[in-house]
């Protein structure tokens, strides 16, 4: 497996695990936050994109999907920038911004992966 894929294998697999965490024990994971329970059926479907997102992930990491790789990476950017403008609005509690953090610094590692692959792919040319 590349270095590139090995960054979206791993974030996949943290995907899955947030995503089950939320559809089996989300107040659990929203009280570690400081975040308000709630019983609504909104928080475990966030659960199943989460965890359903983690597949695709893992299956792009396996088959070396490039284009996926790098679309990721921007991807990621925008899911901090969301958190953040809904953290700013006053639309959900600020530390959903951690949330956005993680995301953004997996795409900036995959980012990493790719540029030091392509420079070592473009040295042995």
């Amino acid at each position: 497996m590349s270095r590139p894929a090995l960054t979206l294998n791993w974030f996949g697999c943290y995907l899955m695990l947030l995503g089950l965490a939320l559809m089996l024990v989300p107040n659990l994971l929203l009280g570690l936050f400081h975040i308000a329970a709630t019983s609504e059926v909104w928080i475990r479907i966030v659960g199943v994109l989460a965890f359903n997102i983690g597949v695709y992930y893992l299956a792009a990491a396996r088959s070396e999907s490039r284009p996926l790789f790098l679309a990721s990476v921007y991807t990621r950017a925008l899911v901090l920038a969301s958190f953040a403008a809904f953290a700013l609005l006053q639309l959900c509690e600020p530390i959903v911004v951690l949330f956005g953090a993680v995301d953004f610094c997996g795409g900036l590692w995959t980012l990493h992966a790719l540029r030091t692959e392509n420079s070592a792919h473009a040295i042995r040319n």
